[in-house]
């Protein structure tokens, strides 16, 4: 049962002030070429991958930092990604770094999210090397990877652990995440995820809050996200309960049910996020079109 239940997990499983946008200098041929295996950190897991524009823009272009996911012990920015996202993004116009961080139980959620957060930290140093607008960014997550990202965008501790504020990501990009609120999602899972969350929330309810983005919305949080769900019944009641408490706390919030059903649907969203035939693509453009060129 419980080799069933980590495949489950691993697929079952959010505007700052503005900055003027960087003008650049022509880049060289070289600066188009994909970057791999960037070290973050010094320890193996710390690496990330960062994908430049297939083309030349007059500006600094934006970036958008994937976390992949995997509840929370899977996983890896190789094979959690999807092909399509990267190929419609970096055609549009933006850089796209996607990133391994270290897993459960070799390490805890909490340092996984201070992963995060480190290599945003990371990217924006190397900005200038990398050909990005760092005053531009965006951090996106999946399944785990969405917990992630809305847990660092939500409890400033992370970011300001790496001498950042929430203010210089420009906004959150939530795909189907779980686990918003621990408590919640621990108190509905089923006998095969039960034991996914416990392995990476516990079971002190002091620590299960602590995890809990939902519990940090009183502030500061990133001010501009987009929550996307599938027909889940827990990953719905999630999304939106964050949303209500992030909106009454003056952040601009955008919830989007997509198609696709349970577990079908929930892998769908991160295979097929960038096809152009598949509406959640759409979705996205707008909100990051949006994002991006909000004064």
């Amino acid at each position: 049962m419980r080799a069933i239940g980590w495949v489950v997990a691993g697929l079952f499983l959010a505007g700052p002030p503005v900055l003027a946008q960087q003008q650049i200098e022509p880049a060289a041929p070289s600066a188009f070429a994909p970057r791999r295996n960037l070290a973050y950190g010094a320890l193996p897991e710390q690496k990330l991958d960062y994908y430049p524009p297939t083309a030349a823009t007059r500006t600094a272009p934006p970036l958008i930092v994937f976390v992949h996911g995997g509840g929370w012990e899977h996983g890896s920015k190789d094979n959690a990604t999807g092909a399509a996202k990267i190929r419609h993004f970096t055609s549009e116009g933006y850089a796209f770094a996607t990133i391994d961080y270290r897993l459960v139980p070799g390490a805890t959620v909490e340092q996984q999210a201070q992963d995060v957060a480190t290599a945003l930290a990371w990217l924006v140093a190397h900005a200038r090397e990398l050909h990005f607008d760092p005053s531009r960014m965006v951090l996106m997550g999946h399944s785990a990877g969405a917990h992630l990202a809305a847990l660092v965008a939500t409890d400033p501790r992370y970011m300001h652990g790496q001498d950042l504020m929430l203010d210089q990501l420009r906004g959150v990009v939530l795909l189907d995440g779980a686990a918003y609120d621990v408590p919640a999602q621990m108190a509905e899972a089923g006998r095969f995820m039960r034991p996914i969350y416990t392995e990476a929330f516990g079971t002190d309810p002091a620590r299960q809050r602590a995890l809990s983005p939902i519990a940090h919305t009183k502030g500061p949080n990133v001010l501009s996200f987009l929550v996307l769900h599938v027909q889940r019944e827990d990953g719905t009641r999630q999304s939106e309960a964050l949303a209500k408490a992030l909106r009454a706390e003056g952040s601009k919030v955008r919830v989007e049910s997509v198609e696709g059903q349970g577990l079908r649907g929930h892998v769908a969203l991160n295979r097929r996020l960038g096809e152009a035939d598949y509406p959640a693509t759409a979705i996205v453009d707008r909100w990051l079109g949006d994002t991006f060129t909000r004064r």
